[in-house]
């Protein structure tokens, strides 16, 4: 997001007016009342990759700009909430299914979307229970193969997890 971004004209703790100025080698958002620095920072998101074989968990977009495309269920991390948790709740929200967390499989910083930049971790997961049933923010649910994931992808970092997880399948296999 662009330091000029008209979303952002008033500081936040005092209501003045934000100016532009140049702070750590970059331009800032600054207050021109009170002095302070707004930091435009990207959100955190949490996904979860639960494989069934050779297979792993999809969810299509119910609404808004990706409706119709398909992602690794996922979902943002609430102010004050452990990461970990997020995901959890995250995955049942959108899945019905109660999972246990596993290693972290990939993080990468999501640019698709300039006016939400996030940073996505994407965590193993193992289903302890529940019924597998599309909520929240998709309207169906399903496995897929690995090397043939349902069409379109919501997000663009979605087909980076893919690659790794088949790079790191085709690095285990002995040959």
């Amino acid at each position: 997001m662009s330091c000029n971004s008209p979303h952002y004209r008033f500081c936040p703790c005092c209501g003045g007016l934000l100016t532009t100025q140049p702070r750590g080698g970059r331009d800032r958002l600054v207050c021109q009342e009170c002095r302070k620095v707004l930091y435009i920072n990207p959100a955190v998101g949490v996904a979860v990759v639960v494989r069934r074989g050779k297979e792993i968990l999809w969810g299509r977009r119910a609404g808004g700009p990706y409706r119709g495309a398909w992602c690794i269920p996922c979902g943002y991390v609430e102010w004050g909430e452990d990461l970990r948790a997020a995901a959890v709740r995250e995955f049942q929200e959108e899945t019905g299914l109660i999972v246990e967390l596993g290693e972290v499989l990939a993080v990468h910083s999501n640019f698709h979307d300039p006016e939400r930049l996030t940073v996505g971790i994407w965590f193993a997961g193992q289903i302890t229970e529940g019924v597998l049933q599309a909520g929240d923010d998709l309207d169906a649910v399903g496995f897929f193969p690995l090397e043939a994931p349902p069409l379109p992808l919501a997000f663009p970092t979605d087909t980076l997890v893919v690659q790794e997880l088949l790079n790191s399948a085709a690095a285990s296999t002995p040959t």
